[in-house]
């Protein structure tokens, strides 16, 4: 079998590597000043965690932190890593995956998509999305571990698609985190404004995310591993206090001490309140619900060992999917009526059908362990709107399609600029403690509203070209470390499924539930349903005019650079055969949870 990694602490120039059968390749030279060579382990304990003035100082080179499976071509070797660096650990990627975008979507946005849809409609949509989202984490993670790229599905569409449309993607996709940033601060602030004053509560929100933020990558992954260890925790006590209420067993004298069942399934509204119209209501509450499950396609990069990490962050998704989202969303349509008052009349977690839930039930002290959840929910989105924005900023600029500043990476492995570029739009919170915050953050929120659909289009069409690329250049899917679970045909289905969810969102903008009075009236529902969709379009006009590039031909497009993975169809035959000789429970779970 080909040899498993190269060390990540060679420093070299000129460079002689054999082939299988022995035959040295020529000797090649790499450029210097793109191959220096950095340790950041040599350096003073606050400059690798990012607290002095030294830590803010170029990075002079790559750490060489990810590991290559197989025989690299020597001329690809100063391709070998980007600058950011390998501190994510398995646990950090793992917990990312399983909880890292529960958040308000499902704590609070499932009350209103409740109402909207029906106790059937939500399960319908949230289903519907999560068999689109498996396919897009099951083609991200295959190009991801052959290509963990500065970038992720940005620089991965640039390549494989059109970078003009990369371009517009990416763009789109800095401005979505850019402007959920401070509404996620709001939200937080929201949620607790009772003690403190609502622009006091921003202030320490926006304090704690900047100096998590200082922290770089480590900073993130910490918080986001702790954080879902609480998210999933709080759902899991849910999920077992549901099924209890649901079969009578609530404490006496609250609504859940007697079988429940199904009726509200059977009795007025019934399942599907609003029909067809209903159910069109809650796709866009669904995505954003699951909005940032992409963003293990970014931590790839920063993981040192991709190949070992990633299959088991997307498998993992699928057990979010199924026995999170849609177990807990049944049990909200199981004990909380679509027309129940309380979901609309309130704010923040008021209006949470999981608070709802334990106050109807008359359990004390849980609703305030569901608030603190949230609270540190929106803060945890918050940072990844952060992490998200400023990697992808980066990556733009090191395509040429940002300025050049943003390629700074300190000698802590932060994005620098690129941070501070994310974090200037924190201080946007204040305005929803002025009289038109409210009316200023829906249209901020419709910048943003279409854009996780849209990204998560972009990587299954260009899952899609790198197949087709694979298969013209002449390798074989037996290369391929990890093998989307649909192939192509999955992200097929998966883009297909975004289509007909854009459609539907494009009927429900121009006629929504209630109806509109006036042209006027159903422009502002359609602009503030779509207004994502004009901007995008806008973002690749420009990219074209810029760079003026096309599509490219699948036999032009580039499937050697960034590459981790060299293993040959021999050596992955000779990998799969070993695992297979493993005892029936290793190979299932295997299956089920890692590679």
């Amino acid at each position: 079998m080909a040899q498993e990694g190269m060390s990540a602490h060679n420093h070299y120039n000129d460079v002689e590597k054999k082939v299988g059968d022995g035959t040295p390749h020529p000797t090649v030279y790499v450029d210097p000043a793109q191959d220096v060579y950095y340790d950041p382990s040599k350096e003073k304990f606050l400059t690798r965690l990012g607290f002095n003035f030294e830590s803010f100082k170029r990075a002079p080179g790559t750490t060489r932190g990810l590991v290559s499976h197989g025989d690299i071509p020597p001329e690809y070797l100063q391709h070998d890593n980007p600058l950011l660096q390998q501190k994510m650990k398995p646990r950090h990627l793992q917990m990312i995956a399983v909880g890292g975008s529960i958040g308000t979507g499902l704590f609070v946005g499932s009350g209103s998509a409740l109402g909207n849809g029906g106790p059937a409609g939500i399960l319908l949509a949230w289903i519907i999305m999560g068999v689109m989202l498996i396919n897009v984490t099951q083609a991200l993670g295959e190009m991801a571990i052959i290509y963990p790229v500065s970038g992720g599905f940005y620089t991965l569409a640039s390549r494989m698609l059109d970078p003009a449309f990369a371009f517009a993607m990416g763009w789109n996709y800095v401005l979505q985190w850019a402007v959920v940033l401070p509404l996620e601060i709001t939200v937080a602030g929201s949620t607790v404004q009772y003690w403190v004053p609502l622009a006091a509560w921003i202030t320490i929100f926006m304090i704690v995310i900047l100096i998590a933020s200082a922290f770089g990558t480590l900073g993130y992954a910490e918080e986001e591993f702790w954080s879902s260890c609480l998210k999933l925790l709080v759902v899991i006590l849910y999920i077992i206090i549901g099924i209890v209420c649901i079969c009578g067993g609530g404490p006496a004298g609250g609504d859940f001490d007697t079988y429940q069942g199904a009726r509200l399934w059977h009795e007025a509204p019934g399942a599907f309140p609003n029909g067809f119209k209903g159910v069109c209501a809650v796709f866009v509450t669904a995505a954003f619900s699951f909005a940032g499950t992409e963003l293990v396609g970014l931590a790839a990069t920063e993981t040192p060992n991709p190949r070992k990490t990633m299959p088991s962050a997307v498998k993992n998704t699928f057990w979010r999917i199924t026995l999170i989202y849609i177990t807990s969303l049944t049990i909200v349509g199981l004990t909380i009526r679509s027309d129940d008052p309380d979901l609309y009349n309130g704010s923040g977690s008021d209006i949470s059908p999981f608070v709802i839930l334990m106050d109807r039930a008359r359990i004390r002290g849980l609703n305030h362990l569901i608030n603190l959840t949230i609270c540190i929910s929106v803060l945890s989105i918050g940072l990844s709107c952060v992490y998200a924005g400023s990697r992808t900023l980066t990556a733009l600029a090191e395509t040429g399609y940002a300025p050049k500043i943003f390629t700074y990476v300190d000698k802590s492995g932060r994005p620098l600029w690129s941070l501070v570029a994310i974090l200037v739009f924190a201080p946007i919170a204040y305005i929803n403690c002025a009289d038109v915050g409210g009316e200023v953050f829906d249209w901020l929120v419709a910048l943003s509203g279409l854009s996780t659909l849209i990204t998560w289009l972009s990587i299954c069409v260009t899952h899609i070209r790198f197949r087709k690329a694979w298969k013209v250049q002449g390798h074989s899917v037996e290369e391929l470390p990890f093998k989307a679970i649909g192939g192509a045909y999955g992200s097929w289905l998966g883009a297909a499924l975004i289509v007909i969810i854009l459609i539907a969102q494009f009927y429900i903008g121009l006629f929504p539930i209630g109806g509109v009075e006036s042209a006027g009236e159903r422009a502002e529902s359609f602009f503030l349903s779509y207004l994502a969709a004009p901007i995008m379009i806008g973002f690749y006009v420009i990219g074209y005019l810029w760079k003026r590039t096309l599509p490219r031909k699948a036999h032009e497009i580039d499937l050697d650079t960034g590459r981790k993975s060299w293993l040959t169809v021999e050596d992955m035959r000779a990998y799969r055969a070993e695992r297979a000789a493993a005892p029936l429970y290793i190979r299932i779970y295997r299956m089920l949870f890692s590679n």
